[in-house]
Formats: C-alpha cells, structure tokens, sequence
C-alpha cells in the first residue's frame, strides 16, 4: 500500500509527489491519460518535423518559483531556452512595445511612444525589486501567508503603504492611465493582464498585469528546451529516482472514504487502490467536490458554494509548422517569443466585453507564440514552429462576426475560428498565411479531452478574479489545500495561488499532509494522556 495516492501526473500532482517522495513517503501517481504532463506536453502531430506546444508554453512563474528551484530539475536533463525579445505588441501604424529582460531595451521601446515613459517604466520596475521577495515568499506559500505575509506588509510599508495597494487594485487601464502618457506601457501592461481573464476595467487587474510584466522583466517568459513535456519528463525522472511510480491510463472515478477519512481512490476499471496516509488530488475544486467525492462527505455550505464556482475564459488554440519566420510589419517583433495582437487597450477592452456578452469576438485579442526564435530546436532551420490563442464564452449567445458560430465547436465551426485568428495575425503579418504548412486547430471541447482540468478549455483553473482568489479560493472561507475530509487534500490550480506552471498548489498540498502526519501523533498521545487522566480522577 502507498503513503499516498496522487489524482492527477499535472506539474502539480508531480511536484507534490516528489516532495513526498523526498519526506520518504512511498507515492503512486494515478493519470487519465495515456502520458503524464496534463497542461504541460508536447507532440509532433502538426508536422513530424515540428516540435509542438499542446497547451502551455512559457514559463515565467515557473523561473520565479522556489518551489521548482529546489527540486534542481536540472540534474533530471531539464534545459531552458529564451527568446531574444520577450515580449512585443505591435499596432498597425508600425509601432511596436517591446518587453526586454534588459530594462534599458524595455524603457526605449515605451519612449517611442511617448517621452519620459521609459522612466515611468523604470520607477514601476524599481518599486517591483522592493516588493519582488515578499510577493514571491507570499505567492509560493500556503493562504495565509503568515510569515511572509508580515515581511511584505513591512515592504509595503516601505514602498508607499496604503498608496501601493490602491495601485495593485486598480483596472488595468486605469494603472496604465496613471503611469503613462503614451500607449506602449498601456499595452505591455493590459495584454499581460489578459494572459489571465481580467478585462482592462477589472478590479485587480492593474496588480496582475504589472506582475506578470515584471517577471517578463526580470526572468523573461522562457521555455524548456526541446518542448513543453522535457518539464513533464524531468519531473517523472526525478520522481522515479525516489521510488514513486506514474500509472497512465488510469482514470480515478471516487475518492474512497471510510470512517470520514479518506483511505483511498477507486478507477474507472474498478481497481481500489489503498492510501495508508494521504490522498492528493490534482483535479479541479469542481470535479473533486462534484464528482469524486460523494455529497454525503462533504458540508451543504461547500457544495452550495461550489455552484457559484466560476471557471476562467474558454479558449481557442491554433498550432502551426510554418516555412519561413512570420513576415511581422513591425520588424521588432521578430525577435520576440510572445507576440500580443490587438489594436491597442480599447482593442482589448472590445475584445473582453464581447466575451462578457456571450458574443464570439469578431477581431480576437490573439496571443501569439514563436517558439522555434525562442528554442531553434523546435523546428528545421529557417522554419517557425508557432501556435496562438485567443478566448471564446463558455456560452455563447451569437457571433461577432458575420460567420454565425454558435459555440457547438463542430468541425466547420472550429475551421472558421481558426481563420479568424489566421485573419488576425495577417493584419500584423501580411503574408502569413503563405507560409502555413499545415496546422491544427484545437477548441475547447477538444482542449478539455485532452486534459479533464481544462474544463471548456479554461486553463487556469478558475477565474483570477478577486473574487476567488486567496480565501475565496476555490470558495469562501478556504484558501488552503486541506479539505473537509480528513486525508484529502487540493493540490490543483483550482487552490491558491491559482494557474500557471510553478507547482506551488501541488508543494503546498503536500506540505500539509506531511504537516498533519507530524502532529497527528502527538494529538493522539495527547487524547491519550487526557483519557488516562479522566479515568485516573475516576
């Protein structure tokens, strides 16, 4: 029997069961599918010679996370590659803001724009060195943040109080309104915060729009090299090399519960596989509360406010082999390895508001990723091995466009899509589609077969929205990875800090069940000793 069963070989379920393998626990990692990974793969399904990103692709939380860094990765063959540019967002008139890890390069794109906005971008920068290793303690650890929490209050305190968190509440367009007077900034900061579902009116959206550029400043947005599965495959490695076991094509169906414990998981096969300390489940908060573990274990409160859960965008994913590098009329953007295409913040602004509407966007704010000019290993030698995605409603009430999609994602309608993001990009890009080799074309229906978590094919596991974050994540009152059965423990995106590849859902999953065996001896010698000493005054 294992100490632990792990739901899920996602980069989260696999950090978690390497750091209980690490404590001594034994582990059995049980995957749906037919290879581990879940948002973190890659395949040659486009081209034979092409390289190809099924889901994630870059990796800036992962170069920030501790959690990842202790694991030494490294040591497992993992290598990381780079762009020469990070990031770049070009508008039609030629322009071009540009995202370099050299702030220098950063702060001279923005002055193009409009002068003294280069500097405005070095204060924000400056203000982010402050409170870099207290956000990263508090982002990395378990809600509340106790400790680290403290030290970031001291930091705040340090960088302008009350003043810094109005700043980090603010939308996104009105942060970008503050700090700039020229676009270029705008834009480097909203299209950031659209990498998640926060629309440049959102509340917040200012505070996560400048972290994700500020780890693109610092760490820039880089890829493993050869593919996002030599991640995976490190980890596996790793895993192996301590005595843990991945099983694919295992399908879990139910959390077993006895004794309002939970003991551990049942397959679709039929098979019971036992848990004699812990089980970990790297699985949405609503498949795990809605489907694998009965409603009869689980408070009325929760599963009422489960109902309430919302999901984060749908989306949209394109992959391509091209023959030549994309034909971009702002040259500065060839060198970059995530390119954002919209027509500026109102462009975005549009964009998020159709989505609101149930609306399919008609110009889709197109997220577009170059990875052979990041990882040449990628593709043949003066090809590109490239994909791009956008977001759709989860339900969709008409279309923006003239085409009358629906939202069914059948196969006419997933092709239509697919030449409206093709249609975007060759507004940047005359010529693109000249180069097209072939692609693939993945929908959301198609996105959430291939990983159960991408539910419609969201991808970070739940909204960033304030409202489910921190304790309101994945409800109101929780925030942690323990669950209201003893045993189980949320090891998901659906947990805090929420989506991207940095494994701190899965680390603190297993610290808590490593935590709860540590004290658990000591709460029964002390029920023990207050037994004794009842029956002793008998």
């Amino acid at each position: 029997m294992p100490d632990a069963v792990v739901v899920g070989a996602g980069p989260n379920g696999l950090v978690a069961a390497n750091l209980l393998a690490d404590a001594g626990w034994s582990v059995e990692v049980l995957e749906a599918q037919n290879e581990p990974g879940g948002a973190c793969r890659h395949d040659r399904g486009v081209d034979a010679d092409f390289a190809s990103d099924l889901f994630s692709a870059f990796y800036p939380l992962a170069a920030a996370s501790p959690v990842l860094a202790a694991l030494e990765l490294e040591r497992e063959g993992l290598g990381w590659s780079h762009a020469p540019k990070v990031l770049a967002h070009p508008l039609r008139d030629g322009r071009c803001a540009v995202l370099s890890r050299d702030v220098e390069e950063t702060a001279t794109s923005l002055d193009v724009f409009a002068p003294g906005d280069g500097a405005a971008w070095k204060d924000l920068r400056e203000l982010w060195e402050t409170l870099r290793p207290g956000i990263l303690d508090a982002l990395f650890t378990p809600f509340p943040p106790v400790v680290a929490g403290a030290r970031l209050a001291l930091r705040l305190r340090a960088a302008g109080g009350l003043r810094m968190a109005r700043t980090m509440v603010l939308p996104v367009r009105r942060l970008g309104e503050e700090e700039f007077r020229g676009e270029g900034g705008r834009l480097l900061l909203a299209g950031n915060a659209l990498h998640a579902d926060l629309a440049p009116e959102a509340a917040g959206s200012g505070g996560f729009g400048w972290l994700m550029s500020m780890l693109g400043q610092t760490y820039g947005f880089p890829v493993p090299t050869g593919g996002s599965g030599e991640l995976t495959g490190a980890l596996v490695r790793r895993l192996a090399r301590r005595g843990g076991a991945v099983r694919c094509g295992e399908r879990v169906t139910e959390v077993v519960v006895r004794g309002g414990r939970a003991v551990g998981v049942r397959t679709a096969g039929g098979e019971a596989v036992p848990a004699g300390r812990a089980v970990l489940a790297d699985v949405s908060a609503p498949a795990l509360y809605g489907s694998l573990v009965a409603a009869e274990h689980l408070p009325g409160r929760l599963l009422a406010d489960l109902k309430r859960f919302q999901w984060d965008f749908a989306t949209f994913k394109v992959d391509w082999a091209l023959d030549g590098p994309v034909p971009w009329s702002s040259p500065e953007a060839s060198q970059a390895g995530t390119v954002h295409l919209a027509e500026g913040v109102d462009g975005l602004t549009r964009f998020a508001a159709q989505i609101a509407m149930g609306r399919v966007p008609d110009a889709p704010f197109t997220i577009f990723g170059q990875m052979t000019t990041t990882d040449p290993s990628r593709s043949p030698r003066g090809t590109e091995s490239a994909w791009a995605y956008t977001h759709v409603p989860h339900h969709v009430r008409g279309d923006a466009g003239d085409a009358g999609l629906t939202g069914v994602w059948d196969a006419r309608e997933q092709e239509v899509m697919a030449d409206r993001v093709e249609a975007q990009v060759e507004r940047y890009a005359p010529g693109f589609r000249a180069l097209v080799r072939s692609r693939r074309v993945l929908g959301p229906p198609s996105l959430e077969r291939l990983d159960a978590n991408l539910h419609g094919g969201a991808i970070n596991g739940g909204t960033t929205a304030m409202h489910q974050q921190l304790v309101f994540r994945p409800s109101p009152g929780t925030g942690r990875p323990e669950t209201p059965v003893p045993g189980l423990y949320l090891a998901s995106a659906s947990a805090h800090p929420g989506g991207g590849v940095h494994g701190a859902p899965g680390a603190n999953a297993a610290r808590a069940a490593l935590r709860r065996q540590r004290t658990a001896p000591l709460a029964r010698l002390q029920s023990g000793l207050t037994r004794r000493d009842r029956q002793g005054r008998r």
